[in-house]
């Protein structure tokens, strides 16, 4: 045990003791005693997502966002989310199933867990949703979803043997961007066994935002390396100020790549080449320094780079919403990896970043115009027959506009 981990065992202890006088009230106050200031910072991050989502609905006129089931418990009530994380243990404690350093060990671990994987999502929502309010600016309209309902979360969404954008928006002078939240993730191919294995790893590498020039309603392409269309550009997102220094467990059958499916084994050997360009070896020298082992780990930094290797978008970003050192920042540029930081919450930092994406931004082949007036609809509807049909042209349209206008003018005289 880590002498980290010894501090926070030692403290989550001092906090079970400290709240046994009421039982009934164990889990809360050992949240309040254990997490401190960190439960008033979450509450204050909830408050600038709430904010920021606010003006996206207004904006583009979203009835809603969607989240994942879990995080929309957390910022409901972040307090009482952390309270439901405890409630087993806590009832095994009390009937005497646990001892008092098992649960205030497994307290401290799973309210930490929860917290920081939460805080993590809610600053990668906040940024994509501030890089939308942005984008609106410029004339951005929403193509895709049709329904006004914005889903910042991927559950259930590859059903169909497709990877779908979560919005795809025009953006007026500039064309189409298409952005995808956390993708790919597994395809609903069945449920063979040595599937289940690809899944694992397809699950592994998934940067935090992908987006595409034009629309692009799937990503699927199974005859490439790695298995969907190479994203224009990759944006990854960092809540903590010392987040270069975290470690992650890469997960799936890296070092014994299945010999199934030809994309399949594709998809493992591309793998393998990123991994051995972030380790600085050769393929071979990095399957042999990992042995047998069912991953590897990897910094942060380590792990954002093997996105560039595995992917190769044609620009990555990275978001810190605290200052990055000079050396860690150096050498994510060595990967052209371009770090942008201390944003905090200030939508008007990102403006590089917004500028930079729209250069991908690709015309479409078809264009929406969007408007709650039925008559005007109706009005637009007869006008594209009647266009469609040769009956009316460019310069019929524009005298009947010029006319409509000389009217109105002669009227008000």
């Amino acid at each position: 045990m880590s002498k980290k981990k010894d501090r926070g065992v030692a403290k989550a202890i001092k906090c079970v003791e400290k709240c046994l006088d009421d039982t009934s009230k164990l889990a809360y106050c050992f949240i309040d005693c254990y997490l401190g200031y960190s439960i008033s910072e979450a509450y204050s991050w909830v408050r600038e997502l709430e904010f920021m989502s606010k003006k996206v609905m207004e904006l583009y006129g979203f009835k809603k966002i969607l989240y994942s089931r879990e995080f929309r418990s957390f910022i409901e009530d972040p307090f009482k989310h952390l309270g439901k994380k405890l409630f087993i243990y806590t009832h095994d404690f009390l009937r005497g199933k646990l001892k008092l350093e098992e649960y205030a060990e497994k307290s401290m671990q799973a309210i930490n867990t929860s917290l920081r994987t939460n805080m993590r999502s809610l600053y990668q929502n906040w940024c994509i949703l501030a890089l939308l309010f942005k984008i609106y600016s410029r004339g951005a309209v929403v193509v895709y979803p049709e329904h006004n309902v914005l889903s910042l979360e991927r559950s259930g969404k590859q059903k169909l043997r497709w990877i779908p954008p979560n919005i795809i928006i025009d953006v007026s002078g500039y064309g189409s961007l298409s952005f995808y939240v956390e993708a790919p993730r597994p395809l609903a191919w069945g449920d063979t066994s040595d599937l289940r294995e690809t899944w694992k790893l397809y699950t592994a590498l998934r940067p935090d935002l992908m987006i595409y020039g034009g629309r692009v309603y799937d990503i699927v392409k199974l005859d490439s390396t790695p298995p969907v269309k190479k994203p224009d550009l990759i944006i990854e997102f960092k809540e903590l100020p010392d987040w270069y220094k975290r470690v992650r467990d890469v997960k799936g059958p890296l070092a014994k790549p299945l010999s199934a499916e030809e994309w399949r084994t594709r998809w493992i050997e591309g793998l393998w080449d990123g991994l051995a360009d972030v380790l600085g070896v050769s393929r071979g020298e990095a399957i042999e320094r990992l042995g047998e082992r069912r991953g590897v780990r990897l910094t942060e930094a380590k792990v954002v780079e093997l996105y560039y290797s595995v992917y190769r978008p044609d620009e990555m970003f990275l978001i810190s919403k605290h200052k990055v050192p000079p050396e860690v920042a150096e050498e994510l540029a060595s990967y052209n990896i371009i770090v942008v930081d201390n944003i905090g919450f200030n939508p008007e930092k990102l403006e590089y970043v917004v500028v930079e994406i729209l250069k991908y931004a690709k015309p479409p082949r078809e264009y929406v115009i969007k408007t709650n007036d039925e008559e005007l609809a109706k009005i637009l509807f007869a006008i594209k027959r009647l266009w469609e049909e040769r009956v009316i042209n460019k310069n019929k349209v524009l005298d009947l506009i010029k006319n409509s206008i000389k009217g109105e003018v002669e009227t008000s005289i």
